[in-house]
């Protein structure tokens, strides 16, 4: 494959998950590289180490906010894994309200097994398109060809307008 050829299926994007959905998020990255496409995942992974000094009090709040803020910045689409229990996680919905605020696309991708329940707060106000565990659905929804949503059945989900500015 040429250079011009692999830097066209190259995707910039942050993966905002449950850190216990660390292996859906390995599973998604295969499954598009699959097709070909080079994902580029920003997102901070939950090493154990990590998950204890963030548990237990060593790194500050504001510290990984501005660490999340700038990995959110790199990215062009913010993508959301909707799992099982991801609407209870506060830095999933944080991370989508940060993408909002930067003007970047909100892509939410169904997990298998994940319901309605699982829908953070902010992905149902800001998503740009929801799409269930198909590469190619996911693809043109990061590239802004699906302006929609589905439920995890494939059902309809209805569609927020949202008004997009890009603070520069």
């Amino acid at each position: 494959m040429s250079n011009s050829s692999q830097n066209s299926k190259r995707r910039h994007v942050f993966i905002s998950h449950h850190h216990k959905d660390d292996a859906g998020v390995d599973k998604l990255t295969r499954l598009l590289s699959r097709k070909g496409y080079d994902i580029r995942n920003s997102s901070i992974r939950a090493k154990p180490a990590n998950q204890a000094r963030l548990d237990n009090g060593l790194v500050r709040p504001e510290v990984i906010r501005r660490l999340l803020r700038s990995k959110i910045t790199w990215a062009g689409t913010l993508v959301v894994l909707i799992g099982s229990k991801t609407s209870t996680r506060p830095w999933v919905n944080w991370e989508i309200e940060q993408a909002h605020k930067q003007g970047k696309r909100i892509v939410g991708v169904w997990e298998q097994g994940g319901t309605e329940a699982d829908v953070p707060k902010n992905l149902e106000k800001y998503a740009d398109a929801v799409v269930g565990w198909h590469s190619n659905r996911i693809i043109d929804a990061i590239d802004g060809k699906i302006d929609s949503g589905e439920k995890p059945d494939g059902s309809v989900w209805p569609k927020r307008n949202i008004d997009r500015i890009n603070c520069q």
